[in-house]
């Protein structure tokens, strides 16, 4: 991995590794050292380090997203590849060995706003010795991450992971319960919130202001969404054809780039134009699954052919996951339950043997122009949210309730739930069918755990998001939802992590900063037209991506864990041993996990799998940290 890590001592106060000092200065840099040590063990990324009177920083990255500075009582740590704006460039030097040295300049003359002049994929440390003041900033996706404590007695205490935080003896590593159910909730634990009681993380173009002891967070930026009548059809395309081609020649790497294929719109486009910029056959990766509905390598190898691809494929078997799960538990800072995760690393360790330093993932497009199914599903909910009430609460759902309730005819069972969703407000209705709430949460946790948390903290969490948006359409309304939940919370870090347990960078064009600012102009129907998915987006690439392609139904790589775990007697053991461990943990009740185990996992193990992996890899992370035995209070 890389990142940076570091400490600003409270204003007034030296820091233990003050110049001068000898014996306080070495022990600083052993304790700076200690904190670096996890952002560099999966790459052995080389370690910048930097300490001065009151603060303290280290980035561990390759040579070009690496940028220090330090000059009277100023440091700077940034990690990344991020770009200065034309506002912040001014006189152009915005290339890499000059760019901390403007934010320095940048910092002096606008203080926390320095950070809104950064573009592309970073994180930021500021640290002012003269003033006492500090600045944290990550990007606008939240591609980068990181994490931060603050004391009086301590200052601030920052890192771009939760284990290198925790290096430092005076961050707290007690588990937070609340962060606990919220990962039961959401399969990860969203921010701000982090894993570990009094930790916290910054959002997607989010600062944080330290000054006088006090802790300021602001957003240096927002999504804008535009929702007037967008301009020509032609013109748009245009335009967006060639900032999707500016995006991808800024996201290849010096050296090996190849990218992630899955046979969808979005990895298909950029395998195309990533042969466009490199003038040569691009290197393309694809997993796929010997298991009934789940392989989609047919769609990866018509890409690869259409474009000419130079194109690696591998089937991931049940055995490759009984190796990874622990792998997988030990790179992630917090319990990380998606089990796609898999599918990426191996796709990652593939390109990695083959050369490949830097893959590009098609992450953000959903997001950006219209992709997830549920955007078309709830198109088709909001349309019976037009029929009068009176006719629904009158004549339609006692009619229907009355009829569905007697007989159990499939087809008015059917329109029965249909009606239950579309009465549920959003987001509440795009959780309708979350395992956890489908359980019953006093039914899966214990009565003890549940005294110290809160079981409506996470659809709080999604209310304040999809309601704060400046969308107005419920397109963009899920959408800003989607960036936040699905995208920062979830499948960067999917991606970002299991890149680097395999060694390899992983960049997202689709995330570039100007297009996402593209996206944001196109109006709520060219994203969404009636119940068709990403309408622009597929209208402007209709010429270069194959037919089957554009109409294919989205995927992705899906683990067929459920359907294992019944025929793989290593997959088994392992998860139902995980299991068993958790028991002992006073969280999650005995009897709910043998009930999942016994009855759920016969009735549909597909869709009860995905609760044994959530479980499963709750538990194996906790091993990988050595957590004791009982975490609840």
């Amino acid at each position: 991995m890389s990142g940076l890590c570091g400490w600003l001592a409270p204003h007034g106060q030296p820091n233990q590794g003050a110049v001068g000092d000898g014996a306080r200065a070495e022990a600083s840099a052993a304790l700076l050292a200690a904190m670096a040590a996890p952002l560099a063990r999966f790459d052995a990324s080389a370690v910048t380090s930097v300490l001065g009177g009151a603060g303290a920083a280290a980035v561990a990255a390759g040579v070009d997203s690496s940028h220090v500075f330090h000059k009277d009582g100023l440091l700077i740590a940034l990690w990344g590849r991020p770009t200065l704006s034309q506002a912040g460039a001014l006189d152009g030097a915005a290339r890499v060995p000059a760019l901390a040295a403007r934010l320095a300049q940048l910092w002096r003359n606008y203080g926390p706003n320095a950070c809104a002049s950064l573009a592309g994929p970073f994180a930021l440390c500021i640290l002012d010795e003269l003033s006492g003041e500090a600045l944290l900033a990550v990007d606008r996706s939240g591609t980068h991450s990181l994490y931060y404590q603050s004391s009086s007695r301590q200052g601030l205490l920052f890192a771009s992971s939760a284990d290198a935080l925790i290096a430092h003896p005076a961050a707290g590593s007690g588990l937070d319960p609340q962060a606990l159910y919220n990962y039961l909730y959401f399969h990860t634990v969203p921010g701000p919130g982090t894993i570990y009681a009094g930790q916290q993380r910054l959002l997607p173009g989010e600062y944080l202001h330290y000054r006088g002891g006090r802790l300021s967070r602001g957003a240096y930026w927002t999504m804008a969404y535009q929702e007037a009548q967008a301009q020509p059809f032609k013109s748009l395309k245009a335009e967006f054809l060639g900032t999707l081609r500016r995006s991808v020649e800024e996201s290849v790497g010096p050296n090996g780039t190849g990218a992630f294929l899955s046979g969808g719109t979005d990895s298909s486009t950029l395998a195309c134009v990533l042969g466009q910029v490199s003038g040569r056959a691009a290197r393309t990766y694809s997993i796929g699954f010997d298991a009934p509905g789940y392989d989609e390598m047919a769609y990866a190898r018509l890409a690869a052919s259409h474009f000419g691809t130079e194109h690696h494929e591998l089937y991931v078997t049940a055995d490759d996951v009984v190796k990874a799960v622990p792998r997988i538990a030990a790179v992630f800072d917090q319990p990380f339950g998606n089990a796609s995760a898999v599918a990426a690393f191996y796709c990652a360790e593939m390109a990695r043997a083959d050369g490949v330093t830097r893959l590009l993932g098609g992450d953000g497009g959903d997001e950006l122009f219209g992709g997830n199914e549920r955007y078309a599903r709830q198109a088709q909910f909001a349309r019976y949210e037009r029929v009068p009430a009176l006719l629904r609460q009158v004549v339609l759902e006692p009619l229907l309730f009355k009829l569905a309730s007697g007989q159990q005819q499939k087809l008015l069972c059917k329109a029965r739930s249909y009606i239950e969703q579309a009465t549920l407000p959003l987001p509440a209705r795009l959780e309708s069918y979350n395992l956890l709430q489908r359980y019953g949460h006093h039914k899966v946790l214990d009565d003890e755990f549940l005294l110290n948390i809160d079981p409506g903290a996470p659809m709080g969490s999604l209310n304040e998001a999809y309601w704060l948006t400046d969308g107005n359409s419920q397109i963009n309304q899920m959408m800003a939802l989607d960036l936040k939940f699905t995208l920062a919370d979830n499948d960067l870090p999917k991606v970002v992590k299991a890149c680097e347990l395999a060694g390899v960078e992983v960049a997202f064009p689709f995330l570039n900063d100007a297009m996402v600012a593209f996206s944001a102009r196109l109006a709520p129907q060219q994203k969404l037209n009636g119940t068709r998915l990403r309408y622009f987006f597929k209208q402007a690439l209709r010429d270069i991506l194959p037919r089957a392609i554009i109409r294919k139904e989205k995927h992705g790589f899906g683990l067929p864990f459920g359907l294992w775990l019944q025929s793989h007697q290593g997959l088994r053991q392992l998860a139902f041993d995980s299991l068993s461990d958790l028991k002992g943990r006073g969280i999650v009740r005995a009897s709910f996990i043998d009930e999942l185990q016994t009855r759920h996992l016969a009735e549909h193990p597909a869709y009860h799998g995905t609760m044994v992996w959530v479980l499963m890899m709750l538990e194996q992370w906790f091993k990988q940290r050595q957590v004791e035995p009982r975490v609840a209070p």
